[in-house]
């Protein structure tokens, strides 16, 4: 056992060093073990620093997990017609053979090593680091418990059950079934409220690394998660393939009366003393979000801690570029994989500031006179957050891993979690005001320069149910693109029907807006499109019209008034619609986006979990199974 320990301890003290830059001049590294590894607070970092390092692995979170966990939503899709097997992990129905995912370095085994790595720290702290007398220990140990706690919550997202590992691996406990989720969750709420008493709101001094605000920020997410819906086995059932049914946990320790005054009190707490604050400037944000901008204690509070040269995330997410440009510095396509669900655009007011920023339908492409944007077409909306013109001062230079961090959480989801919490009336500390005001906060950024509708809006919400629905809209528009919903929608039980609604109301966006749909009147849309570019701070702009409510009158023929309108052309170089009976249809798959087909080919609230890969299960050696029969 202690030849595992140490090889485990050395490998991630390795790994840890893999992410500095200065020379350690202690012992050499094959004496490493645990005494002088968890009595020092310099080599005990270095493991912790292990624990992020499994993030950046080849098949890891770069890639494999974020391209493909959180969609299809009714707010966030996967842009391609195809029906591979990328099509089938978003849509709901895919194998545990699905080569995407069904590989030894994928990241359900990855997220099993950092939890290795965890325990590893954790028992090694609590043994020789003598946190309850070395403050400083004891802030390494609330950094790897809270770490542990973000990693069994990305595998309960994607996988459901799956074995509980609170110790270091023995001989004895190598293979192991999946547990009920429940011990899972109590266990690393357990974990997290220990470690408020060892980090402080200055711990984090950098964006990567966690410090006490993001640990009662991931509190209270995952005390959401557990007191809501999700499709769980019948109890004592776990590991035996049954799937069970969407229910609430019937643990008492979980309910909503329990979890959520705790979960209120530690966000209060965030808001009131950890000196956070929202960026005042949405696009501000989110430009330094491109250029790796980071500064800790303002905004964005953990990011997934890529280096500077490592990650898919632009690669995968940004708006899309077509081949060699000026704004995507290599001679593959890149970005645009995934993008809002087209009408979300028109789920913005005309004087919110984050619709422009996070919704965009334009690419870019050289056609033969430089690098410019053109309508990408009515499907083709891609996340504005995400841009390769705003990395404007950031080291990529092409390839494949662009460095881009992705925000994990902000202090926006501090305010509208806060703001869900104390609207509930299952929440005995149920304070409709104290709801009110953190939803307006997030309502005034938005509203910028015309707060005065932001109040409009929350002082025009009574009672819980109209609280709640604003919230709920507010969430989709705070965070389209950051892959949030997928586990909101789920815990509210209505992840099926938010995406039939989805379908709905692009048929009807689609169909000439023949009517209305949840406020939106889409026979305000023109059926031609009209654009014309313009620059700003030297970066080429695109100016549509027909694409806005309001703009129907928008034909063939005439074009706006102004000069250097140019009419959208089909692939022939005819004037075409942009907006027609067709979009949203593929007939080379026969696949109609605009129907629940488009969304999912199966029951999405009975396939709500990926499958364990079949190769974790073949190497645990009969101990592990899929309660998801179906798949």
């Amino acid at each position: 056992m202690n030849i595992i320990r140490k090889i485990f301890v050395s490998a991630g003290i390795i790994a840890g060093l893999s992410l500095v830059s200065c020379d350690l001049t202690t012992e050499s590294q094959s004496t490493f073990d645990e005494t002088s590894v968890f009595s020092d607070p310099t080599l005990t970092a270095y493991q912790i620093y292990s624990i992020y390092e499994v993030f950046g692995h080849t098949n890891s979170h770069r890639g494999r997990y974020l391209p493909w966990y959180g969609y299809n939503t009714d707010i966030e899709w996967y842009i391609s017609n195809t029906r591979d097997e990328k099509s089938q992990i978003v849509r709901y129905n895919m194998l545990s053979t699905n080569s995407q995912l069904n590989v030894s370095d994928g990241p359900y085994n990855e997220l099993f090593a950092g939890i290795e790595r965890a325990n590893l720290s954790i028992s090694g702290i609590r043994e020789y680091g003598s946190p309850s007398t070395r403050p400083e220990m004891a802030a390494l140990l609330g950094e790897a418990l809270t770490m542990r706690a973000v990693l069994y919550t990305e595998l309960l997202k994607a996988y459901g059950e799956v074995p509980a590992r609170f110790a270091p691996v023995t001989p004895e406990t190598i293979y192991l079934n999946k547990s009920d989720r429940d011990v899972i969750y109590k266990q690393i709420l357990a974990d997290l409220e220990e470690s408020f008493d060892y980090l402080t709101y200055t711990t984090a001094t950098s964006t990567d690394r966690v410090g006490l605000a993001f640990t009662k920020g991931m509190y209270a997410r995952i005390a959401l998660m557990a007191s809501g819906y999700a499709l769980r086995p019948d109890k004592g059932t776990v590991g035996t393939g049954n799937a069970g049914t969407i229910r609430l946990s019937d643990d008492p320790e979980l309910s909503k009366s329990v979890l959520y005054p705790k979960a209120l009190a530690a966000l209060r707490d965030v808001i009131s003393n950890s000196g956070l604050e929202l960026e005042p400037d949405y696009e501000a944000l989110w430009k330094s979000v491109n250029n790796m901008e980071l500064t800790a204690g303002h905004e964005i509070i953990w990011v997934i801690p890529f280096s500077n040269s490592r990650g898919r995330w632009n690669y995968t997410f940004a708006v899309r570029n077509n081949g060699y440009t000026t704004y995507s510095p290599t001679t593959s396509d890149r970005g645009g994989q995934a993008g809002p669900v087209p009408y979300v655009y028109y789920w913005y007011d005309e004087n919110d500031s984050r619709r422009d920023v996070s919704c965009v339908n334009f690419e870019w492409e050289d056609k033969g006179d430089g690098t410019l944007p053109y309508p990408a077409g009515i499907a083709n909306w891609y996340f504005g957050k995400y841009r390769f013109e705003w990395m404007t001062s950031s080291p990529y230079s092409g390839g494949n891993d662009d460095g881009v961090k992705p925000v994990y959480m902000r202090y926006a989801d501090i305010l509208l979690m806060a703001a869900e919490l104390a609207n509930s009336s299952e929440n005995p500390d149920r304070d409709e005001a104290y709801a009110k005001s953190c939803l307006r906060e997030v309502l005034r950024r938005a509203y910028r320069g015309h707060e005065s509708e932001a109040d409009a809006i929350v002082d025009g919400l009574s009672g819980e149910e109209a609280i709640f629905n604003e919230i709920k809209k507010q969430r989709a528009l705070e965070f389209v693109g950051e892959f949030l919903r997928k586990a909101d929608l789920i815990r509210w039980n209505c992840l099926k029907s938010s995406m039939d609604n989805a379908a709905t109301e692009l048929n009807t966006l689609r169909n000439g807006g023949r009517g209305t749909i949840t406020g939106r009147d889409y026979s305000l849309l023109g059926h031609y499109l009209w654009y014309r570019h313009g620059t700003e701070n030297g970066i080429p702009t695109i100016e549509m019209y027909g694409i806005h409510l309001g703009e129907n009158e928008a034909d063939e023929t005439t074009p706006p008034a102004g000069s250097g309108w140019i009419p959208y052309l089909n692939s022939s170089g005819a004037t075409t619609e942009y907006i027609d009976t067709d979009s949203f249809t593929s007939t080379d798959t026969q696949l109609d986006k605009a129907t629940p087909d488009g969304f999912y080919n199966a029951d999405p609230n009975l396939q709500q979990w990926w499958p364990i890969p079949e190769v974790a299960i073949i190497n645990a050696q009969g101990s592990l199974k899929n309660d998801y029969t179906q798949y």
